[in-house]
Parts: structure tokens; sequence; C-alpha cells
């Protein structure tokens, strides 16, 4: 009786593990920060220890950016509200530029108590971070889930990087889950269906919420979405098919499409080791989209798309674009043109706007260990 009880026992703990595991997502999320992964931030330390170049002016761009944020008082609204641009440019701009500030104070605070181990860094992140959770409520009007993915990435990276801060209360912490689920998610997962430079952006926004998360069931469905229409938005010839449609801007656009695009790549990789930045399909791919946005970025004359279209430089109204986007792809495709683009201006800090690659020259990237 007894042996037939224990077999009964094992063949129903068994069932159940069998259960558990088809219930289970396809892989684990991997620990730590999703864009800047622990072996990173210690390379970076190693070189600032060691007084190397650029990444010494780099990181003294960043301390006196997070120096700044002492300065600022948060802008969090209940009600993120922001009109289309081509609606109402000022209105769009005004509406947003409050989200856009607080988070690249808390990225850039977050950052510095990384390398500096000061807690008053950590401690004016988290003053902008939760101050959007206990305030922000929802967002609205046209453009308020697209300026909220494309700006509000900078808060969720500096969530991943304070994880294990202990000042951070667990309340807050909750608080702050509780904003990302309901309102910066599903800001971000309300339009990344889309196949254009606004859902890169939404789906970067989401992986980087998913990554914080630990959501990995929502995160596949990021991966899903991006491969299913990478080979539609990307040409044989690399031009961007959606955003060389926009007329004079449609250098640019190419621009604000690859940079999350790419990001979104960085994290999938970091959080589940599948690399997405060589899938090539019929001669199209990421690198080849890198290289037609490089080439007429320095030959806009030969733009077939529109006559005198708008080009990045270091004049550039929110920063020196494609530099940036081609200073974090350098070391992924071991590209010697992108250095040599991006090597007379670095460091190279894009700190306005939008953010993928915000500090490229500062923290780089590496699929292959960090040496």
């Amino acid at each position: 009786m007894h042996t037939l009880r224990f077999r009964i026992f094992n063949t129903l703990a068994a069932i159940l593990v069998g259960i558990l595991a088809s219930m289970q997502p396809d892989f684990v999320l991997a620990a730590g920060a999703a864009m800047h992964p622990q072996e990173q931030i210690d390379f970076v330390k190693k070189q600032l220890e060691e007084r190397k170049e650029p990444y010494v002016s780099a990181f003294s761009l960043l301390i006196h950016r997070a120096d700044s944020s002492f300065s600022i008082r948060h802008h969090a609204v209940e009600d993120f509200s922001v009109p289309g641009f081509y609606q109402d440019k000022e209105g769009h701009r005004r509406l947003s530029v409050g989200l856009q500030v607080d988070g690249m104070s808390a990225y850039s605070c977050a950052l510095a108590w990384k390398f500096t181990g000061k807690k008053k860094y950590a401690d004016r992140a988290l003053y902008f971070m939760n101050s959007w959770a206990k305030m922000n409520r929802k967002y609205s009007q046209m453009d308020g889930s697209l300026v909220m993915s494309y700006s509000g990435t900078t808060l969720m990276i500096a969530a991943d990087l304070l994880k294990d801060y202990k000042r951070w209360r667990t309340a807050d912490q909750e608080q702050f889950k509780v904003w990302t689920k309901n309102v910066f998610r599903h800001a971000a997962n309300s339009i990344r269906f889309r196949d254009n430079n606004s859902g890169d952006w939404s789906r970067l926004a989401s992986v980087l919420a998913n990554a914080y998360l630990d959501d990995a069931e929502d995160l596949q469905e990021d991966i899903r979405l991006i491969k299913k229409d990478l080979f539609d938005k990307i040409a044989e010839d690399g031009h961007m098919v959606e955003e060389v449609k926009r007329q004079g801007n449609g250098i640019w656009y190419t621009y604000f499409s690859l940079a999350p695009l790419t990001a979104s790549m960085w994290v999938i990789y970091n959080e589940t080791g599948e690399n997405l930045f060589f899938a090539e399909k019929n001669g199209a791919s990421v690198k080849k989209a890198l290289d037609y946005l490089l080439y007429y970025n320095q030959h806009p004359q030969e733009w077939k798309y529109f006559k005198d279209p708008v080009t990045g430089s270091v004049h550039s109204m929110y920063g020196f674009w494609p530099a940036n986007l081609l200073e974090a792809m350098s070391n992924i495709y071991d590209s010697e043109d992108y250095r040599a683009y991006v090597a007379p201006h670095r460091p190279v800090m894009y700190g306005k706007h939008d953010y993928a690659w915000t500090f490229p020259t500062l923290m780089p990237l590496s699929l292959n260990g960090y040496k």
C-alpha cells in the first residue's frame, strides 16, 4: 500500500512539474542592468582609474549633468497630455520638456551613483522617479504615448540601475512598479504595433519596462514584433521605407527609427542572450541601414527623396545625431568608418528630447566581453 501511494505521489509530482514548466516563458531574464550591464560598468571604472581618454572627458560631462540636476525641481504632472507635433508644435515641445528634463536628471544621477558610490546622486535620481510615480496617473492627446515612450526611457534605465540601492524604500519601489505597469508601459504598448519610428520607440520603452519588471512574457512579445516587421522597414539598399517619406526630415527620421531599434536589440541581448544585430534578409540588414544613414548624412545632395534634407551635426537642436548612434554601433560592427566620423567630436553625449544612446562614448558596447 505504501509503495502504491509513493508511486501515485511521484506520478502526481511529475505531472505538476510538467504543468509548471509549461507555464514558464521560453527564457528567463538575466540579472543586472538592461542598458548598462555590470561588466560594462566595471570596464569603464577601470578606464577612469587609469585616467584614460575619452572616458575621463566623457565622465566629466556625465558628472556636470548630474550635478546640474540639484538645481532642478521636478515637472511631474497627473496627466501627461501632449498634442500632435504637426498640429501644435509649440504646445508639443512645451508639454514634453518636463519629462525630458526630469528623466535625463534621473538617468545621469543614477549612472553617477554607479561610478562614484555617492548616495546624493542616487537620492536625487529617486527624487525625480518617485515624483513621476506618485503624481502621474495617465497620458493623453495624440502624442502623449509617443513622447512618454521616447522621453521616459531614461526613467526606466535609472530604475534598473538603482535596483540594488538600499535607500530606495520598498513602498516607493512598489509605487514605481505600479506606475511602470499602468502608465509608462501601458502608453508604450498601446502603440507598439506601429511599423515606423513610433513603433520602434514604443518597443524600446516596453523592452526596458519589461526588463525592469522582470516580465519575460511581455518582453517575448516585444521581440516577436521587432522580428516581424524588421525587413518590412529596412529595404534591400538600406533605406528605411517609412522614414524616407518624411520630406525634408527623412534623414532625421531614419536616425530616429534606428536609434531605438538598435537600443532594443542591445537590451534584448543583455537580458536574453539573443543577438538580433546581424539578422539579414535578401541583403537587407541593420548594418546596411546604418551605412545608408551615414553616407547620406555626409552627402545630402545625393538624397533622392527630397531636396536639401535636414542633416545632423554638432549644431543640431537636440544633440549631435547620428554621431551618438554611430558611436554606440562602432564596436558592435567593428566599423572604422563610424569611428572616423565620431572621433573628432568625442566625447559624445546626447542629452535632450529622445533617449536611446545618451552616453555612447562613456559607455561602449561589446558583444564579446570587455577587456
